[in-house]
């Protein structure tokens, strides 16, 4: 499957957007990014969160930048054979990574089925 940069980013927006508010309202200081691959350039990761959970942040002052999850649209396309199943992939890639940002590690989302 191919993409644009342009077109993923929308693709990312329009899923993001159609998130229940239980999962996304309580999220602050954080920025969504897409971009390629990962720095090793390898195709086994879809995303990231890079920053504190939520209970483990102290407050931000002044010039903190914010948390951050990355999608990476190279890997999530080469696993898609549709936009239907990459709009599922990338569903499941954005709430597994805000789960980190609540504090939920990898073995609690194996148990819930979002790893």
């Amino acid at each position: 499957m191919d993409m644009t940069m342009d077109e993923f980013e929308t693709l990312v927006t329009e899923v993001l957007d159609s998130l229940d508010d239980e999962i996304v309202g309580g999220l602050e200081n954080l920025v969504f990014v897409v971009e390629d691959r990962p720095a090793d350039g390898s195709m086994d990761l879809l995303g990231y969160y890079e920053g504190y959970d939520r209970d483990a942040r102290a407050d931000y002052g002044f010039g903190q930048l914010p948390d951050q999850i990355v999608l990476f649209r190279e890997p999530l396309l080469s696993i898609c054979d549709d936009v239907q199943q990459l709009r599922h992939e990338v569903r499941v890639t954005l709430i597994h990574e805000i789960a980190h940002y609540y504090g939920i590690d990898d073995d609690a989302l194996h148990e819930l089925g979002w790893a």
